[in-house]
C-alpha cells in the first residue's frame, strides 16, 4: 500500500504531503483545485513520461516521492539486484521509496531506495504497486480490441499464453521458411545465378582467415627492407661483431672481477651477474643473426604481395565487408545455392513440418479457448452480480467468444474473437457497449470489472480518478458502497465530486487552491469530522451551506459509519 506521497513544485502544488491510510481514501475539492495533479504525480511514480511543463513556474525542478509497503514489489527488488528490503521510509518503517525528479529543462531521473533506475524499470515496478483507473478508462471499455486482454487477465492466462506463444512462434517460423522457398521460377533462377556467381568469384579468390593481416605485415617488412637490414647489421656488430663489442667487453669485465674476487670474495656474485648479462647479450646477438640470415628480399615477392592485397581490398569494397565478411558471404551463398538446388526436397520436408506445427498451434489455441470460455462464464456472472449491486438490475453483460475468421483460424492471440456486449434494458438483445452504454453505465461496468480483476492481482493500491462520471442519486450511493467493500481488501484512493463517496471515506483529504503574493498555491489538508461535514455539505449545496445542509452532511456521514460498522 501507499504510505506517503510527497509532491514538490509540480504545477500549482508548491509542496504537499499526503499520508493515505488503509481502506478508502478520498480527495475532494473544487474543479481545477489540483486533484488531477495528485494523479499526475502518482503517474510519474509509475514511470509515466514527464515533461518540463510539469515543473512549477520559477522552480528549478519538480519532484515526487512515494513510500510503499508491498511484498511483490520487494521480491522484484531482490530479483533485479536493487536495494534490498529493509530500506527505511521517513516514518521509520521498512518499505520501498521511489523518487522521481524532472528539471526545468525537461530532464528526468528516478531513484528506488537510493539506487537509480530506468523509466522502463520504474514502469515494471510501478505496475506491482499502483493501478490507476483514469477518467478515460471507461471509454476504453468501448474499444473491443481490449476486451480479450481484460478476459485473459481475469482468467489468469499469462503462463498459458506464453506456452501457446512458443507453439505459435514455431508455426510462424516454419511458414515463413516455406514461403521463402515457394518463390517464382524466374525469381529462383535469378537468385541461383547470383549465388552461383558469388560462389565462383569468392571461391577462386582462395580466401583464408587471417591472410590479409599476414600479408600486410610481410609487405610492411619488405617495404622497409634496406633500413631493417642496416639496423640489424649495426646492432649485431655492436653486440658481437668486433673486438670492441658489448660481448667482448663484458667477457673481459667478468674475467677481471673473478680475478679480483680472489682477494674480495664478496665480488663473486657480481661476476655471476656479469656472466648472466654476457649470456643474454650473446643470445640476443644470435637471434639478430638468425633474422638477418632469414631475410630474403626480392622485388618480385613485394609485387605479388601488393597484387594479392589489391585483390582482397577490391572484393571487400565490392561486397561492402571485411575479410571475415567475405568468408561468411561465401558460406551463405553456398547454402543459398544448395537450398535452391534442393528446394523441392526441402519444401516437402517443410510442408510436412508445417502441417505438424499448424496442428499443434490449433490444438493449443483450442485449449486456450476452452479456458477463456470457462472464464467468460464466470466473468459474466460476477459482473452481473456486481452491476445489480450498483442499481443496474436489468443490465445484461455478455462476454462473447467467436471463432476467428479465415485461415488458419488462429493468430498470436489464439483462435478467439472476444467482445463484451450489454443490454441496458430488460427484453433487449445484448449489443455493442459502444452503441448502448451511457457514461454512467460505462463507469459502473469498469468499476465492477476493476473490482473483479483486482481479486487476482497482487497490486495493493487502486486509484480511481472521478469514477463518479455520469453517476448520481441511488447509483452514486451504490458506487460508494462498492468502493467501501473493495477497500476492505485493497487500499483505494479516489478523486470524487460525489458526497456519497466522500462520506464513505476512511481518510478524507481536501484539495484547495489559494492565492498568495500574486501566486497560486494548492493545499492538501486531511479533514477531521467537522471538516468532513463542511466539505460534504459543500458537495451537496456548493456555496449555499446552511444548517440544514450541515445536518444532512452529518447524517450522511453517520450513515456511512454505521454501514461500515455493520460489515457492509
Amino acid at each position: 500500500m501507499l504510505t506517503e506521497l510527497h509532491i514538490e513544485n509540480i504545477a500549482v502544488i508548491e509542496r504537499a504531503d499526503i499520508e493515505p491510510g488503509a481502506g478508502l481514501n478520498v480527495l475532494t475539492g473544487e474543479t481545477g483545485a489540483g486533484k488531477s495533479i495528485v494523479i499526475d504525480s502518482l503517474q510519474a511514480v509509475l514511470g509515466a513520461r514527464v515533461s518540463r511543463e510539469l515543473v512549477r513556474t520559477g522552480a528549478a525542478r519538480a519532484s515526487v516521492s512515494a513510500s510503499f509497503v508491498s511484498e511483490p514489489a520487494e521480491r522484484w527488488l531482490r530479483e533485479n539486484d536493487l536495494e534490498p528490503v529493509g530500506y527505511h521510509c521517513s516514518d521509520g518503517d521498512e518499505g520501498i521509496v521511489i523518487r522521481r525528479r524532472v528539471s526545468a529543462e525537461g530532464k528526468s531521473s528516478a531513484v528506488v531506495n537510493g539506487e537509480s533506475v530506468t523509466a522502463a524499470e520504474l514502469r515494471e515496478l510501478g505496475a506491482l504497486l499502483l493501478d490507476i483507473h483514469g477518467q478515460n478508462d471507461g471509454r476504453q471499455l468501448m474499444d473491443e480490441t481490449r476486451h480479450r486482454a481484460y478476459l485473459d487477465s481475469f482468467a489468469g492466462l499469462d503462463s498459458a499464453l506464453d506456452a501457446y506463444g512458443e507453439v505459435y512462434a514455431r508455426y510462424r517460423a516454419t511458414l515463413a521458411e516455406l514461403q521463402r522457398l515457394n518463390m517464382g521460377e524466374d525469381e529462383k533462377r535469378r537468385l541461383a545465378d547470383a549465388y552461383r556467381y558469388r560462389v565462383e568469384e569468392l571461391s577462386s579468390a582462395g580466401l583464408r582467415a587471417g591472410e590479409e593481416e599476414e600479408l600486410t605485415a610481410r609487405r610492411d617488412l619488405l617495404r622497409n627492407a634496406g633500413r631493417l637490414t642496416e639496423a640489424l647489421e649495426a646492432a649485431y656488430v655492436a653486440l658481437y661483431g668486433d673486438e670492441g663489442s658489448a660481448s667482448v667487453l663484458a667477457g673481459e669485465a667478468e674475467e677481471q672481477v673473478r680475478r679480483a674476487s680472489g682477494w674480495a670474495p664478496e665480488l663473486e656474485s657480481a661476476a655471476d651477474d656479469i656472466e648472466g648479462a654476457l649470456l643474454t647479450l650473446e643470445d640476443a646477438a644470435e637471434r639478430i643473426r638468425d633474422l638477418l640470415e632469414s631475410l630474403d628480399f626480392s622485388p618480385r615477392e613485394y609485387d605479388e604481395l601488393e597484387t594479392r592485397l589489391a585483390q582482397l581490398h577490391g572484393l571487400e569494397k565490392k561486397y561492402g565487408t571485411d575479410e571475415a565478411g567475405l568468408i561468411s558471404a561465401l558460406e551463405e551463398s553456398r547454402r543459398g545455392l544448395e537450398e535452391i538446388e534442393y528446394a523441392d526436397e526441402r519444401r516437402a520436408k517443410l510442408s510436412a513440418e508445417l502441417d505438424k506445427c499448424e496442428k499443434a498451434a490449433y490444438n493449443a489455441a483450442k485449449e486456450l479457448s476452452e479456458k477463456r470460455k470457462a472464464a467468460a462464464r464466470e466473468l459474466q456472472s460476477r459482473i452481473q452480480d456486481g452491476l445489480r449491486e450498483l442499481s443496474m438490475p436489468s443490465v445484461r453483460f455478455v462476454a462473447e467468444i467467436t471463432p476467428k475468421a479465415g485461415s488458419p483460424g488462429f493468430d498470436e492471440t489464439g483462435c478467439d474473437e472476444v467482445r463484451f456486449l450489454m443490454s441496458a434494458n430488460a427484453g433487449e438483445e445484448p449489443g455493442r457497449i459502444s452503441k448502448i452504454a451511457s457514461g454512467g453505465e460505462l463507469a459502473r461496468i469498469m468499476l465492477v470489472m476493476k473490482d473483479v480483476l483486482s481479486e487476482r492481482d497482487a497490486v495493493g493500491t487502486l486509484v480511481f480518478d472521478e469514477i463518479d462520471e455520469g453517476v448520481s442519486g441511488i447509483a452514486a450511493q451504490r458506487v460508494a458502497e462498492k468502493l467501501a467493500r473493495l477497500s476492505r481488501r485493497k487500499q483505494v484512493i479516489c478523486v470524487t465530486h460525489l458526497p456519497q463517496i466522500a462520506a464513505m471515506a476512511d481518510t478524507h483529504f481536501h484539495i484547495e487552491k489559494r492565492e498568495r503574493d500574486g501566486r497560486t498555491y494548492t493545499a492538501v489538508t486531511p479533514l477531521d469530522r467537522a471538516g468532513r461535514i463542511q466539505e460534504i455539505a459543500r458537495l451537496h449545496g456548493g456555496d449555499n451551506i446552511t444548517d440544514t445542509t450541515l445536518a444532512s452532511a452529518a447524517e450522511q456521514l453517520d450513515a456511512a459509519v454505521k454501514y461500515k460498522q455493520e460489515g457492509y
